[in-house]
């Protein structure tokens, strides 16, 4: 045909054929294979508080609150055993403060951080001789303390789960002068949050609330904080099993990676991609892979078992997150 002919066709030609059976039939099952990929709101909830109630991960961890949300805020939630928290009990959270100062060295950064801002927030700058702050330090006497502030050759370059990477990374921050109050102003102000800290301690200081933990999370989501862009970059990896570059783990019974402040839970037999920040008290929270979801489980279970307490609520959290996304129950 020339360039610019009109393009003629018959009527016959033009008319549509009739669907065969198979076809009707592959295309009855793409829209069950939608309805599957997309359960309801209503069918999410019931898998999630189901699962929370009676799965064995969640039964080992009660009691508990949990929620999940999306950009626009809390879509279930739940209150499991006696005596569980509330959306609004406040409890100390520990390691899930490590996402915190991810987050608000990413507004700082305004979402583009230096090579050594990777070092510090993915555990590879090789400080790794920090134990604890004490209440009414400042950042600097924090790092002052003890062999806080030491660095450890061995460590460099090397994942080393550890507080000193970010309290030292504050204080090459211009930040040493800040106690707790002021830490907690400062912090605040960058993210739109209202966590307080205990301790001037980046990695594990903070007190606060589901709730107020699920709204940070819930900005994140929502693209309102640049630590959304960030999540799963510069991902190391942490089993010092199969990993000759780590050092140490809490969790090396997973081959999982470690971002910005975050793990990322990609192991291949047990994980989903989801991001998270688990504390050693029981306090873990996550955003999905898709980053679309989010979600808290909070408890306060103090002991002296380093991050068992925060590897059992992942466990649990992990069980809630697949059984809404799913919409079946674990």
């Amino acid at each position: 045909m020339e360039p610019g002919s009109p393009r003629t066709t018959s009527a016959r030609a033009a008319a549509p054929r009739p669907m065969t059976s198979r076809a009707l039939a592959l295309l009855a099952l793409g829209f069950a294979g939608a309805a599957l990929a997309a359960p309801a709101p209503d069918q999410r909830a019931a898998a999630a508080r189901a699962t929370a109630d009676a799965n064995p991960h969640c039964r080992a961890v009660q009691p508990f609150y949990w929620s999940i949300g999306d950009a626009h805020g809390v879509v279930a939630d739940g209150r499991v055993g006696a005596r569980a928290p509330a959306a609004t009990t406040q409890m100390p959270i520990a390691s899930a403060s490590k996402l915190v100062y991810a987050a608000f060295v990413a507004q700082r950064r305004q979402g583009q951080l230096t090579a050594d801002d990777v070092r510090h927030l993915t555990f590879t700058s090789g400080y790794t001789h920090f134990r604890a702050c004490r209440r009414g330090q400042t950042i600097a006497e924090c790092e002052a303390r003890g062999r806080n502030g030491e660095h450890a050759d061995a460590t460099e370059g090397r994942f080393d789960y550890n507080g000193g990477h970010m309290e030292h990374h504050a204080l090459l921050e211009g930040l040493g002068d800040l106690d707790d109050a002021g830490l907690a102003r400062t912090v605040n102000d960058a993210l739109g949050t209202s966590f307080r800290y205990l301790q001037p301690q980046l990695a594990g200081g903070i007190a606060t609330s589901a709730a107020d933990y699920g709204e940070f999370l819930r900005r994140i989501v929502d693209g309102q904080l640049q630590m959304k862009a960030l999540l799963g970059t510069h991902a190391v990896c942490t089993n010092p099993t199969t990993c000759p570059s780590a050092a140490a783990s809490p969790f090396a019974q997973e081959d999982v990676h470690y971002s910005i402040g975050h793990w990322v839970e990609d192991d291949p037999a047990h994980g989903d991609g989801a991001y998270s920040s688990a504390g050693a008290f029981g306090f873990y929270p996550w955003i999905s892979q898709d980053k679309a979801a989010w979600g808290v489980l909070a408890r306060f279970a103090p002991s002296f078992g380093g991050a068992k307490a925060g590897a059992a609520s992942l466990l649990c959290g992990r069980e809630i997150r697949a059984a809404w996304m799913s919409g079946t129950a674990r």
